[in-house]
């Protein structure tokens, strides 16, 4: 009986795992980030694989409106700041805990992305891009003219720690593993979104949408929805945020934030969910290890490199990394015949008959 059962078990999950590339990759993937904390004591390190962690949740909120509804938003910094000044608000004035300030961080996202979906679903394409581009440059504005609410340039600053009472090292480490649990919750969520029945209407908004109204589809009530979901986990990351830096300032609602999704979307696969996390970490990884310590580049000059570098991607490996590895996997899963396995083994099979 027990030996039946883990043969079920061992085929579900060669079935629904090992068969399905991106979730081979990330069974690869997973266990080395595990061990990350293992292999570095010292602080700077574990606050950069945070942060990573941290980028890739906001990249794969990104990705779900854009990859799946094709509304290309370049203000998604809006929704990360808004979930940044709620939960440092609400816990430096009102002193709540951070277990109730950042699900209210990510309803406030929540309600300004149905407020500002709205007006801006009016539009579509580049005008849509310019028009959610306005919104961060707003919410920068309304951050200097109330400074006596926000701090002006210098935020609300001396936000709690996530663990206190615990020393530097201890707590950069549980920051990173309670990081690693909101991503792999955030990611199974998205995923599940994404390939369920609104994930399907999405992509059919995304094929043709005047096909979709056709059909009956509500396409502005499903916009809006892709709109809220994103949103949500864009509050999520930006609540972390402050929590991990310690401070809520304008620089989670600049332009500079907007851009980054883009990039770590194009870098890892646009459309995929899990591009975007691949593209996170190899952003950080090459961004601070190598351009930083290994080639002392400035850090003002690594997003002009990742640029070069996207543009580079978007004319030889438009899918990205992620997908151009998954897809080298599923090219190794397929039955082929003989002949598609190279001159040397035909010839060697052939001297064998």
């Amino acid at each position: 009986m027990v030996r039946i059962y883990f043969r079920r078990i061992h085929k579900d999950f060669a079935q629904h795992v090992l068969d399905v590339p991106s979730r081979l990759l990330a069974l690869l993937c997973f266990p080395l980030l595990l061990a990350v904390p293992l292999t570095q004591t010292k602080v700077y390190p574990l606050v950069t694989m945070t942060l990573a962690t941290t980028m890739a949740i906001f990249a794969a909120s990104w990705d779900l409106l854009v990859g799946r509804t094709g509304q290309m938003s370049l203000g998604h910094a809006l929704f990360f700041g808004i979930g940044a000044y709620t939960t440092a608000f609400l816990t430096k004035f009102y002193e709540l805990p951070i277990v109730v300030t950042i699900p209210l961080g990510m309803l406030t996202a929540t309600l300004a992305a149905v407020l500002v979906g709205f007006p801006s679903l009016r539009v579509k394409g580049p005008y849509l891009a310019l028009v959610s581009m306005a919104f961060p440059l707003i919410g920068t504005g309304l951050v200097f003219y109330f400074r006596d609410v926000t701090g002006g340039e210098k935020g609300i600053w001396g936000l709690p720690k996530f663990f206190p009472g615990y020393g530097r090292v201890e707590t950069r480490v549980g920051e990173y593993y309670l990081a690693l649990i909101l991503l792999l919750i955030s990611a199974i969520i998205v995923y599940k979104v994404a390939n369920s029945r609104t994930g399907i209407v999405l992509v059919s908004i995304l094929d043709d949408e005047l096909a979709s109204k056709a059909c009956g589809i509500n396409v502005v009530k499903y916009k809006l929805m892709a709109f809220a979901i994103s949103a949500l986990f864009a509050g999520l990351a930006g609540g972390f945020y402050a929590h991990l830096m310690r401070v809520a300032n304008y620089d989670t609602l600049g332009l500079n934030l907007s851009f980054l999704p883009v990039i770590l979307t194009i870098l890892g696969g646009l459309g995929t969910i899990y591009g975007p996390i691949v593209g996170s970490y190899i952003y950080y990884v090459v961004g601070v290890f190598v351009l930083d310590e290994m080639l002392s580049i400035p850090s003002e000059w690594h997003i002009l490199f990742f640029l070069a570098v996207v543009i580079l991607f978007v004319l030889k490996w438009p899918r990205g990394i992620a997908r151009f590895v998954t897809d080298k996997l599923e090219d190794l899963s397929e039955e082929r015949e003989i002949e598609e396995r190279g001159p040397h083994i035909w010839k060697k099979y052939r001297r064998k008959k």
